[in-house]
């Protein structure tokens, strides 16, 4: 394989990052969120949202009122009609949107799609419109209670409110979600079916159906005393990972596009893979193993060898058996060369997004490759033997970034990984 092939296509083909928006506990824009990782800032709270004590998890990286009013973005009538995860996307594609420069009209309109995903869809409509069911009666629920709770509304509304009229999907796929649905456009654009995606993923969970799910299985940390330095991946002591809630959408398009409208270029995506387990409902393959593939498809895919990758924004959710099996899986790939790049997981800080996480680590990804700095692992103490890669402990890390890889895994055994790279 060779890292220049990629080069060769024709600009009609080559995919380029050129839009960038979030809806997150760090903050609403790319450059808070970016200078809140930077400085190891953590977004995880106690959740003020609901009263927590019958619940074994007080915490979450929750967004407060504070942070997020939906009429900064939409029509409190368009408002009032969406799940919060929607209202989440519709705001983190505006300002995907307006970043890129991208005009949406009637001459491009069904060359521009929408594919944003997410992993759980409206939990909390699915909460209240069931508790207005039992005290109220059937017929007091809201005539919109199937349009708001659908995963499918999130690309639905973006493309209503901003007029994209091409290709129009979503993916749910748990964790792998915001990776699945970055990956997909890009196929998208580059068989020729769109000349520009709004892409990404959504997820609100934060309320007592979903913290609720996953203190049953188990699966989140119980630290708190201490909310945010509870997420801590790759880290020996970690106890489970912490619920996130938010999104992140990108404008993707064809680099020739791009050059049309001199628009700027965050980077590139040139690779994309995608594997199942075919294991295990909520537990990764042993050894990493599904994982791996993924990981291989993605370099083969942006014909790069693994030497080529520079950083790794990992899975990393700090529970124990995602983030042992993930360094396996790393090493099983990249080998010696595993030890001579950085990985860290950004969940320490954002916490984990679900369905949303891959697309705001993609774009994390991509600000890594514009700005030449790798985000840390925040809340890294005591090393694990298990997980012996080099994650960049609590400080940021200025080095040479070239090409990004970018992992996400799910329930079902589901597995996504994207590689960016910077363009040339």
């Amino acid at each position: 394989m060779s890292g220049t092939s990629n080069e060769t296509r024709p600009d009609s083909q080559r995919v380029v990052i050129t839009g960038l928006g979030v809806v997150t506990a760090l903050g609403n824009t790319v450059e808070d969120l970016w200078n809140n990782l930077l400085a190891g800032n953590s977004g995880v709270t106690n959740i003020d949202a609901f009263d927590t004590s019958d619940f074994t998890t007080h915490i979450a990286a929750e967004i407060k009122p504070e942070q997020f009013n939906p009429e900064d973005f939409m029509e409190r009538k368009e408002a009032k009609r969406m799940d919060r995860f929607v209202q989440f996307a519709v705001a983190a594609a505006r300002s995907a949107i307006a970043d890129s420069g991208l005009q949406i009209n009637a001459d491009n309109a069904d060359r521009i799609g929408v594919l944003i995903g997410s992993g759980i869809g409206g939990i909390l409509t699915i909460q209240n419109q069931f508790e207005v069911m039992k005290e109220k009666g059937a017929s007091r629920m809201s005539p919109f209670f199937i349009p708001m709770l659908i995963s499918d509304m999130a690309s639905g509304q973006v493309s209503i409110l901003f007029g994209a009229k091409g290709p129009n999907t979503t993916v749910v796929t748990a964790c792998a979600t915001g990776t699945h649905a970055v990956g997909d456009a890009f196929h998208i654009i580059r068989r020729g079916d769109a000349d520009a995606m709004i892409v990404g993923g959504a997820e609100a969970p934060i309320c007592e159906l979903g913290l609720g799910g996953f203190c049953a299985a188990r699966a989140l940390s119980t630290r708190n005393e201490s909310p945010t330095t509870a997420s801590r991946p790759f880290d020996k002591e970690r106890d489970g990972f912490v619920m996130g809630e938010g999104a992140g959408v990108l404008v993707i398009e064809t680099l020739a596009n791009a050059k049309a409208r001199n628009a700027k270029i965050y980077a590139e995506i040139v690779g994309y893979g995608l594997s199942g387990d075919a294991y295990h409902i909520t537990s990764p393959a042993p050894e990493g193993e599904g994982a791996a593939r993924s990981i291989r498809m993605a370099l083969k895919v942006a014909e790069m060898n693994p030497s080529e990758i520079d950083y790794v924004n990992a899975h990393g959710t700090s529970t124990i058996p995602n983030d042992k099996l993930e360094t396996a899986a790393i090493k099983s790939v990249f080998g010696d060369h595993a030890y001579k790049f950085a990985i860290s997981s950004t969940k320490s800080m954002t916490g984990h997004l679900l369905g949303a996480a891959g697309a705001v680590e993609a774009i994390i990804s991509a600000k890594a490759i514009q700005c030449q700095l790798a985000p840390p692992t925040a809340n890294y103490s005591v090393p694990d033997p298990e997980c012996d890669l080099d994650c960049i402990p609590n400080e940021p890390r200025k080095m040479e970034i070239n090409a990004v890889l970018s992992n996400s895994f799910g329930f079902g055994g589901h597995n996504a990984t994207v590689i960016l790279k910077k363009v040339s």
